[in-house]
């Protein structure tokens, strides 16, 4: 590289309901990282899946205007220069040795940003292809996990076309199934946008329709008396997990307005649970992360019952959250990682996993 320190490149915002939760992720990244060892590059994707840089276009992202530079990655192998879009045609803003994703839903934390840093062929932070869609996408997440002999709760897969269509239908085939309450949830999305507990027929009706606007396929799960733990992942091919935390909510569930708009929920570190089940939940939270073959974080959620102490997996999130107040960064801080150091593991972490793959052979007979 011809320059002396690391240049990352960090993105942020998205086409995804979670747009505003990766600028605060994206936010705390960039105040925590080592400017003295890193050249922090910010970059941009508005709602509209338009790319942006120079300037602050964290600013410009926040306030909902349009004032930095657009941009874009070519996606061409030995080509890892992100690119100003101008009049004249392709203009080179910066080489980068590295990409931070801070994409949290569709169209960043879903595989789809992670193909195109692999045609780049850049180093990037967190999982690849295959770990990034599994984790997003609930169902396919909860067939692994059945395949592996991890337990989830029971559930079943609509899509937005039988909702559309035949709702009744769907109700009478819950109602079937399951006893209340429900979960009704998009399958690909986080931070709990969309995710609506229903007690009854009439609220299944008004959540099957609020996940339905986020997603075509709805992921309708079985409701129980839960305690939310949560387990962090850090590593490759050998990876360690943090102590547990727990959630306590302020609303019924850790609902979006819980996460990030009341300030309502408790974090419990470490959480109070005996040893044996800690030890027992950071095995299943290892697993379930080598199942997917994630890549250098992810957060592992489950739901312990309150009843019956069954321990089921709840979902692997391949992007957590970054914010100051969120879970992931909090855990290893209490497991004696502080932040600055999680983002140099981390960054480290991509570019061990870069020159892993480089190993790979591309053509045959050679």
């Amino acid at each position: 590289m011809s320059h002396d320190k690391l240049r990352v490149g960090v993105l942020f915002g998205g086409r995804s309901g979670e747009h505003e939760v990766s600028l605060r992720s994206a936010r705390s990244v960039m105040d925590a990282i080592d400017r003295d060892k890193y050249e922090v590059l910010p970059i941009g994707i508005t709602k509209e899946g338009r790319w942006i840089a120079g300037g602050d276009p964290l600013a410009v992202l926040a306030a909902g205007s349009d004032g930095s530079t657009p941009a874009a990655l070519i996606g061409a192998p030995g080509d890892p220069t992100l690119k100003a879009i101008e009049p004249a045609g392709l203009r080179d803003i910066a080489h980068l040795d590295v990409i931070f994703p801070v994409l949290h839903g569709p169209y960043g934390e879903d595989g789809t940003v992670q193909g195109l840093l692999e045609l780049a062929d850049i180093p990037y932070v967190g999982a690849g292809v295959v770990g990034s869609a599994v984790g997003m996408d609930k169902a396919i997440f909860k067939a692994v996990m059945t395949a592996h002999d991890i337990p989830v709760l029971p559930y079943r897969l609509v899509t937005r076309a039988r909702v559309d269509s035949d709702l009744e239908a769907v109700l009478d085939a819950m109602e079937a199934a399951f006893t209340y309450p429900l979960f009704a949830k998009p399958a690909n999305l986080g931070s709990s946008v969309g995710v609506s507990r229903a007690a009854d027929r009439e609220s299944l009706r008004a959540a099957l329709q609020e996940a339905a606007r986020y997603d075509r396929r709805i992921l309708v799960e079985q409701g129980i008396a839960a305690r939310e733990i949560e387990i962090a992942v850090l590593g490759n091919d050998d990876p360690l997990t943090s102590i547990p935390g727990e959630i306590v909510p302020g609303d019924v569930f850790y609902s979006y307005a819980d996460k990030y708009i009341n300030d309502a929920a408790g974090l419990l570190i470490p959480a109070p649970i005996p040893d044996d089940l800690a030890v027992h939940a950071r095995d299943l939270a290892r697993q379930a992360y080598l199942a997917v073959d994630c890549a250098g974080l992810a957060r592992v959620d489950f739901l312990l019952d309150k009843g019956s102490g069954a321990l089921w997996i709840n979902e692997v999130n391949t992007i957590p959250g970054f914010t100051s107040i969120s879970m992931y960064p909090k855990l290893w801080e209490a497991t004696g990682i502080p932040y600055p150091e999680l983002i140099d593991r981390l960054i480290q972490l991509a570019l061990e996993r870069h020159a892993e793959k480089s190993r790979n052979l591309t053509t045959y007979g050679e």
